[in-house]
C-alpha cells in the first residue's frame, strides 16, 4: 500500500499518526493477519467501540439535559450501530484500504456492511491510542454530530412524530425518496423528499440518507401544521 494512501486518509481523520503500525493493523482483516501472520483489527475493533460509544454518550447527555436514561440508551443504540459505523466508513474511503485475503477480496469483503463497520471502531481506536482520548473525541464528534436526530425530550425522531401524526388522521405511512446526491465520495450531501399518495410534504438534505430523511421530515411537519389537510384532499391539497 503506498504511502500516499495512508496519507490522503490521514487527512480525511484529520490526524497524523506518529505511529502508523496502528493505522495499519487497524485496516487488517484477520483473514490477512492469519495469512501473513501479522496483528489484526480485532482487539483494536473492541477498544473502538467503546471509545465511540462514551463519546456519543456524552454527546447526548449534553445535547439532551433533561433526557431519561432510558431514552439516552435507545438513542445511542440507534446512532452506534453497524449501518451507520459502516456508512461512516465509506465516507472515510476505507474499503479500498483494507487489507483482505484473497477468499475475502473475491467475496467482496470490501464492501461488507459488517467489515466496514469493524475497522471503522478500530480505527477510532487507533487514533485514540496515537493521539489520545481528546483526538479521538474530535474525530468522533465530527463524524457523528451530522447524524444526531432532531429528538424532543419524548425521545421521538422527527420521523416518528410524522409517522404518528399522519396515522392518527388516517394517513398511510409516508414514503422517502433520495433525489440527489452531491460533493464528494468522503463527505457526500444526500437529498431527500418525503410524499404523501404522491404529494411532496418536505424537503432536506444531509451527510447521510437518515439525517437528509429526518430533515425532510421536520419539513413535512411544520407543513401538517399550517395547513391541517382533510382526508380526502390530501395532505397538500
Amino acid at each position: 500500500m503506498k504511502d500516499r494512501r495512508i496519507e490522503d486518509l490521514e487527512k480525511r481523520l484529520d490526524h497524523r499518526f506518529r505511529d502508523r503500525s496502528l493505522l495499519m493493523t487497524a485496516l487488517t482483516h484477520p483473514s490477512y493477519g492469519s495469512d501473513h501472520r501479522q496483528p489484526d483489527y480485532q482487539r483494536l475493533e473492541f477498544l473502538g467501540d467503546a471509545v465511540i460509544e462514551l463519546v456519543v454518550s456524552q454527546m447526548l447527555f449534553a445535547r439532551h439535559p433533561h433526557m431519561k436514561e432510558g431514552l439516552l440508551t435507545r438513542l445511542r443504540a440507534s446512532m452506534v450501530r453497524e449501518e451507520t459505523l459502516s456508512e461512516i466508513a465509506r465516507g472515510l474511503m476505507l474499503g479500498p484500504l483494507i487489507r483482505l485475503s484473497q477468499c475475502e477480496l473475491r467475496t467482496g469483503g470490501a464492501e461488507k456492511t459488517s467489515i466496514l463497520c469493524d475497522v471503522c471502531e478500530a480505527v477510532v481506536a487507533a487514533v485514540y491510542l496515537d493521539g489520545g482520548f481528546d483526538a479521538a473525541r474530535e474525530l468522533v464528534e465530527r463524524l457523528m454530530t451530522p447524524r444526531l436526530p432532531g429528538l424532543d425530550e419524548d425521545g421521538l425522531d422527527d420521523k416518528s412524530r410524522l409517522q404518528e401524526a399522519l396515522q392518527s388522521d388516517g394517513f398511510p405511512s409516508p414514503e422517502y425518496q433520495l433525489t440527489g446526491q452531491t460533493g464528494p465520495d468522503h463527505d457526500p450531501l444526500f437529498s431527500v423528499c418525503v410524499t404523501l399518495e404522491g404529494k411532496i410534504l418536505g424537503e432536506g438534505s444531509g451527510h447521510s440518507k437518515r439525517a437528509a430523511q429526518q430533515v425532510a421530515a421536520r419539513e413535512a411537519l411544520e407543513t401538517l401544521r399550517t395547513a391541517i389537510p382533510e382526508r380526502k384532499n390530501g395532505p397538500c391539497a
